[in-house]
């Protein structure tokens, strides 16, 4: 599992680029891939994984209804004031949850506040957890 762990690192990576630049979570991922195909041996950039693809193409597919399904259960959070990091590390984790069935939930929670850990401030992680808990306890309503 430790492939997919980085793959989710390296998904929230392209998340964040993309939400800073203002463009499109696919046109980073394309970048970021024509980038990797171009370089040498010596190059430091790391390749995308398939699994880190697949997550960023189904953030930027259901995205419109991630970031509503965020803003109407982070009371207090309007989208535009989370810290970038939790607000990407959040898309990745309500993905995981309601889109990717061969994920149990518990572990799309788990590395979804293990990322916060690693990538933001101190109360991230709970608030992260908080966040996608809830959004677990109401997946049979929110599916679709």
């Amino acid at each position: 599992m430790a492939t997919r762990n980085k793959a989710r690192r390296r998904a929230v990576e392209i998340l964040y680029e993309a939400d800073l630049r203002s463009v499109s979570p696919s046109t980073v991922l394309a970048d970021r891939i024509a980038r990797v195909q171009q370089q040498t041996p010596q190059d430091s950039d790391p390749r995308i994984g398939e699994y880190a693809v697949e997550l960023v193409e189904g953030v930027a597919r259901h995205q419109e209804r991630i970031d509503s399904l965020i803003e109407t259960y982070s009371v207090g959070w309007p989208l535009d004031r989370m810290p970038a990091v939790d607000r990407n590390v959040l898309r990745l984790g309500v993905y995981e949850l309601l889109w990717q069935e061969d994920v149990p939930d518990v572990v799309a929670i788990d590395e979804a506040v293990g990322l916060a850990q690693q990538l933001s401030t101190d109360e991230s992680p709970q608030f992260v957890n908080g966040l996608l808990n809830r959004i677990m306890e109401l997946k049979p309503s929110l599916q679709r």
